[in-house]
């Protein structure tokens, strides 16, 4: 009976554990997301509140067809990307984006999109290895040299990036490019995500700090963008 007994409180302990551990990780999860909106909140605009010269416009990456096509979120983004771009709000675009594997290149489907669009080839810089928002982001400021940018996503990714961003060094503001409506079932599976994903990115910039897949030499957003693209 008394082995009985010693065994349920164990059990009774560990059980108390767990709660207290699960209920940490829950109260972490809130405190980051609050944090990472809150933060954010200040230098999220519209494209007409945009004051000052920067850079570049920063338009991170989505899913392209096998044709290199673009879909449609991705579309919004490099429309308004180019619209910016156009007001001359920015010097560049910075299209970024994975192109990790010969089968799948988001890159080079933005990049044919901006120039059927009348962007010349100049002005618009590549990179090929933004394999997460994380990654773009501390790509744009060690390898790119960004200072300032405009970064151009949908509204429910807006506010991780240009955390990111600032936080990589870069004078960031965000302008939302939900230009038409999504899919309400899409997009209660990418809140959620995004959810999580901030949870993700908040530990690795106070935390962790890993360096992206790929660094290499320095190519500034203020030099030649020839050298970015894969003949």
């Amino acid at each position: 009976m008394e082995q009985k007994c010693n065994y349920k409180s164990r059990l009774n302990r560990l059980f108390s554990i767990l709660i207290i551990i699960i209920l940490l990780l829950i109260s972490f999860s809130v405190f980051a997301n609050v944090s990472m909106l809150a933060y954010t909140k200040q230098y999220i605009i519209e494209q007409e509140e945009i004051n000052g010269d920067f850079q570049t416009t920063i338009i991170l990456g989505a899913a392209v067809y096998e044709n290199g096509q673009p879909c449609p979120m991705l579309e919004d983004r490099l429309d308004t990307g180019i619209s910016i771009f156009e007001n001359k709000y920015v010097d560049t675009i910075l299209l970024t984006g994975d192109h990790g594997r010969k089968t799948y290149d988001e890159v080079n489907g933005m990049k044919e999109y901006v120039l059927n669009h009348g962007i010349e080839k100049t002005f618009i810089f590549l990179d090929h290895a933004g394999f997460s928002t994380y990654e773009s982001m501390a790509r744009a400021s060690k390898i790119y040299q960004v200072e300032s940018a405009i970064v151009v996503t949908q509204e429910f990714h807006l506010a991780r990036s240009v955390y990111l961003a600032r936080k990589m060094g870069i004078n960031a503001y965000g302008v939302k490019a939900d230009i038409r409506r999504y899919p309400r079932s899409e997009m209660i599976q990418l809140q959620i995500r995004e959810y999580l994903a901030r949870v993700k990115d908040y530990i690795y910039v106070h935390i962790l700090k890993p360096n992206p897949t790929f660094l290499g030499e320095q190519i500034p957003i203020t030099g030649n963008s020839d050298i970015t693209y894969d003949y």
